[in-house]
């Protein structure tokens, strides 16, 4: 699977795992803020990374499709490879890589455009030959948002609900045809109704997509992953099956953490 976008073969992803991290180090004008981590993300899985606020989780996820790469003062070294190629290779197309990788943020953040043109926008720039109707259709259908807005499509998608915009963000991301999906606390805005559908979603989304979130909810992690990353300071504490790590963490500072001990 090449991430060049003129690129036409398509390889079978190794069962294994989809991305690996090797020794990642990012640091913001020289101050370090995530130090050697390594870790496999396994294919449709869900991977949580967990950890106390400026532990480095959001900025190792932005790592994973070159959202960094915005932020001049970032640099990235190591290695994160995608189906064994490098994602900050020479030749590796940025743009494909966030194609391939979607991202849906902390906050909704529909377009103040139609809920249609939020699915068919993305896809209609970069050259979609198929149906669009279709495409938006299934887009919001595999987003658990098509039977609330199919006779609304073409209202402006700023006057759904904040469950509801997130919902169609994570449609606006699956429109781009993604393989693995990065979100960054997406429920940390919403109600608890509203974070139980997004739960719902992720957990049926994860039979075609590989899901990557951070979350500072432990009951979240606990619930919807499959794998969890413990980060502290930038480090990497722990990683491995979520039961294992909420019920016999490795490590004395993953057992705080989870426990509710941590200080």
């Amino acid at each position: 699977m090449s991430l060049q976008r003129a690129a036409k073969s398509i390889r079978s992803i190794p069962a294994e795992g989809v991305l690996d991290l090797q020794q990642v180090n990012i640091s913001y004008s020289g101050k370090a803020a995530v130090k050697n981590v390594s870790f496999a993300i396994a294919k449709h899985n869900v991977t949580s990374i967990i950890g106390p606020s400026g532990c480095g989780k959001s900025t190792l996820l932005r790592s994973l499709n070159r959202m960094n790469d915005f932020i001049p003062e970032v640099t990235t070294e190591g290695k994160i490879t995608f189906d064994g190629q490098d994602l900050y290779g020479q030749e590796v197309d940025s743009v494909e890589v966030r194609r391939r990788i979607g991202m849906v943020f902390q906050k909704p953040n529909p377009f103040p455009k139609s809920i249609y043109k939020n699915i068919a926008w993305g896809p209609g720039i970069n050259g979609y030959e198929g149906s669009i109707d279709e495409l938006v259709e299934r887009s919001l259908k595999r987003a658990a948002l098509w039977d609330e807005v199919k006779d609304r499509l073409h209202e402006s998608a700023l006057s759904l609900s904040g469950g509801q915009q997130q919902r169609l963000c994570i449609a606006r991301a699956l429109a781009m045809e993604p393989d693995i999906l990065l979100m960054d606390e997406p429920c940390s805005a919403l109600d608890p109704i509203s974070t139980a559908h997004i739960e719902d979603l992720i957990f049926e989304l994860k039979s075609r997509y590989t899901i990557v979130i951070v979350t500072h909810n432990m009951q979240q992690a606990a619930r919807i992953s499959d794998y969890t990353s413990f980060m502290e300071m930038g480090e990497l504490i722990e990683f491995g099956v979520t039961d294992q790590i909420f019920t016999r963490p490795r490590q004395k500072r993953t057992e705080e953490y989870v426990t509710g001990r941590f200080g």
